[in-house]
């Protein structure tokens, strides 16, 4: 933090009744005085001094540079005027000419405090960081009780990753002035740096009580509350950070990515674009337009957007992160390696990186990295509940590549139980669901149809890491069909239909039974015109959303002539690769073992439910194993399944280009394998539970 500057000078008695007033508050009445000394002595040094700094405090920086470069034109012997010229110029961005003014000051005054301090916060924005720690050290030597500088101080070391000496500076600062905002603000943020939670949110909290409408605070609490998955609180911080400050680009930014976390995306996408409207090169936004545009399926312009931000800040680690994930959806491997192992280097203590890159490669002994996770891993200092959990699954990985079962299944129980604790899943409610949908939609409830007769759609449903991905890439490599991804609409346009008499919202599935006919074709259509506008000239226009096996029957109602494809798998093997991941999406069902297999066999009472009251010809069920031991066997099925001639693009699927965003897509564009099929007992002896909560009921599809 800088700071203005006034002394009382030996001036005439008009000028000495303008410091007066100013200090006493009387803004309007000292500037008015100054502005009469100017118009009578228009080169009177101290007069332009005291009314650029009267300028400055009512918001008129231009202004109040013009004046102080006047007056240190007229005068250039009074290092005052140059240490306040340096922090305004600053403050307007002409970092250059604050440099100057700030080195004119100090060689003038050497022992001025608050020119060494001025000086060092232009080096600290220069990225000097060795030349700010030399200057804000020199001013707390001449002023041991400079709290500010301290502060400074503080932040400098925290840019140098020297945490211990930065806690010792902020104490010092708040030991000085216990009520120092910008100080608590400053010891939270370096208390998040290493992890320990409690502390920073307690540091902000303490700040945000002396400060309330703080929108600094406010933004770095709410990324506090945001690493711990507390989202909706963080949205709630920033939306008060950006009342009290509306054009703030930080807490416009940050409120971005806590929408898109929350999967708010068009939300996002425009709270990011008003920060660029704002500040049209700054990276951290270009970044967050990036990932709204990237979740919604425009790989080209998020791919656009991260480079630039890149380009503008090379050490911006979340944006060769994001970089890595774009690369990985199309298959470039090597190139997705190479900017997570950027990202990492960056910020080594961002262990979301080191997931993504375990996601990417094949470990081998002595691998570096591998080394790396566990060293960090033993130490835990500086590791936040999500940080080991994501460490966890991400060391799993490594370990099941190098063969070593009973090690990963260790980090998968760990990073299991850590998502368990937070993500909140309800079990009752969820497995209650099943049967509730099961009971709403009988035969004579699906009788009714909508006029849509859209044959465009074509929905690739089944659990989680049961082939979905394999079997959409086999039809997207046809000329006719367009690969849509795992597509959200069905669910959100299910919650835009009119609710029952008296109720507000949809209720599903109980609703269903109210909607009319007409209700039917607007939604039918709804879904057909999005595919549409996705899918071009294609014939047919996939959807593999895993879960919209919980809609099948109103899909069905809606569009009758739509096709399912039902992909099944080892039901072992998939629990296993289920439990094996952390999803981007939420699967609450997936991080305990009894619940996983609790979850699959309702899925199955499901599925047999939905083969017994849809027609015949709607659904095609098709099995993993029987894919990868005859693809073209089930390749010709499922294209005649959809309606379509054959073609041998079909077997060549993972030459295909084209963004594959799930956890298979490393998988997918390779030649078909052999790997996955039965992988579940290598982890056989840790799997009691999970056999015995699938007991007998999934065996038919073993």
């Amino acid at each position: 933090m800088a700071e203005m500057v006034t002394i009382s000078l030996p001036l005439d008695r008009a000028f000495a009744l303008a410091e007066l007033a100013l200090k006493v508050n009387d803004a309007d009445s000292a500037g008015r005085i100054c502005t009469d000394i100017v118009h009578a002595l228009p080169d009177c040094a101290p007069a332009l001094h005291l009314l650029g700094v009267i300028r400055y405090n009512a918001g008129d920086l231009k202004g109040a540079i013009e004046l102080l470069s006047r007056a240190t034109t007229i005068v250039d012997g009074v290092a005052l005027y140059h240490c306040n010229l340096c922090e305004m110029r600053r403050q307007a961005g002409d970092l250059t000419g604050a440099l100057n003014s700030g080195r004119r000051a100090v060689s003038i005054a050497p022992d001025m405090a608050q020119a060494r301090n001025n000086l060092g916060i232009v080096f600290f924005e220069l990225g000097e960081f060795d030349d700010a720690i030399a200057q804000y050290q020199h001013a707390v030597q001449l002023a041991p009780g400079y709290s500010e500088a301290f502060s400074n101080l503080g932040n400098a070391l925290r840019a140098i990753k020297a945490y211990d000496a930065a806690l010792a500076a902020y104490e010092r600062s708040l030991s000085l002035q216990p009520d120092f905002v910008d100080g608590l603000n400053n010891l939270g943020t370096t208390l998040r740096d290493l992890g320990r939670w409690e502390e920073a949110e307690a540091a902000y909290r303490r700040a945000l009580a002396l400060s309330p409408d703080n929108p600094n605070v406010l933004s770095n609490l709410a990324l506090a509350l945001k690493e711990r998955e507390d989202f909706e609180g963080a949205a709630e911080l920033l939306s008060k950070a950006l009342e009290a400050d509306p054009d703030n680009v930080q807490s416009l930014t940050y409120l971005a990515l806590v929408k898109l976390d929350l999967k708010q995306v068009l939300t996002a996408e425009d709270l990011a674009r008003r920060a660029l409207a704002l500040a049209p090169d700054d990276p951290r936004a270009l970044n967050a337009l990036g990932l709204a545009r990237y979740e919604q399926q425009d790989s080209g312009a998020a791919l656009g957007l991260f480079q630039r931000a890149i380009a503008l800040s090379p050490d911006l680690a979340d944006a060769h992160n994001n970089l890595g994930n774009v690369w990985k959806e199309q298959g470039r491997l090597a190139e997705a390696r190479e900017a997570y192992e950027r990202a990492i280097a960056l910020d080594p203590g961002e262990t979301a990186y080191s997931l993504n890159l375990s996601d990417a490669k094949t470990y081998a002994d002595g691998d570096s990295h591998l080394a790396a996770m566990r060293a960090s891993m033993e130490a835990g200092d500086g590791l936040s509940r999500t940080g080991r959990m994501r460490l966890s699954f991400a060391l799993a990985k490594a370990y099941d590549d190098l063969g070593r079962y009973d090690e990963a299944f260790a980090c998968l129980e760990e990073g299991g139980r850590l998502k368990r604790q937070a993500n909140g899943y309800d079990e009752a409610a969820t497995l209650g669901a099943f049967d509730r949908i099961r009971t709403t939609f009988d035969t004579r409830l699906m009788a009714r149809k909508s006029a849509v007769r859209s044959a465009l759609p074509v929905f690739i449903i089944g659990m989680p890491r049961s082939g979905t991905t394999l079997v959409e890439q086999i039809l997207a490599s046809h000329p006719a069909v367009y690969g849509g991804g795992e597509l959200g609409d069905v669910d959100r346009l299910v919650g835009e239909l009119p609710g029952a008499v008296g109720q507000s919202r949809f209720q599903y599935p109980e609703d269903a039974t109210f909607l009319t006919t007409a209700d039917l074709e607007k939604l039918g259509k709804a879904y057909a015109d999005g595919q549409r506008a996705r899918a071009g000239r294609a014939e047919r226009a996939t959807d593999k959303m895993p879960a919209n096996f919980l809609f099948l029957g109103l899909i069905h109602m809606a569009l009758p002539n739509a096709r399912v494809i039902h992909v099944m798998r080892d039901p072992r093997d998939t629990c296993l690769s289920c439990y094996s991941k952390l999803f981007s999406m939420e699967q609450g069902f997936s991080y305990d073992l009894a619940e996983l297999g609790r979850y699959y066999r309702k899925y199955t009472e499901l599925m047999a439910h939905w083969r017994a009251v849809l027609p015949p010809g709607v659904m095609l069920e098709v099995r993993y194993e029987d894919v990868i031991a005859d693809l073209e066997g089930s390749a010709r099925a499922m294209v005649t399944h959809c309606g379509l001639e054959w073609d041998d693009a079909c077997l060549r699927f993972h030459e295909t280009a084209r963004p594959i965003r799930t956890a298979s897509a490393s998988q997918v564009h390779r030649p078909i394998y052999q790997g996955a099929k039965g992988r579940w007992r290598n982890y056989e002896s840790h799997l009691a539970p999970l056999s015995a909560a699938l007991g007998e009921a999934p065996k038919s599809q073993a």
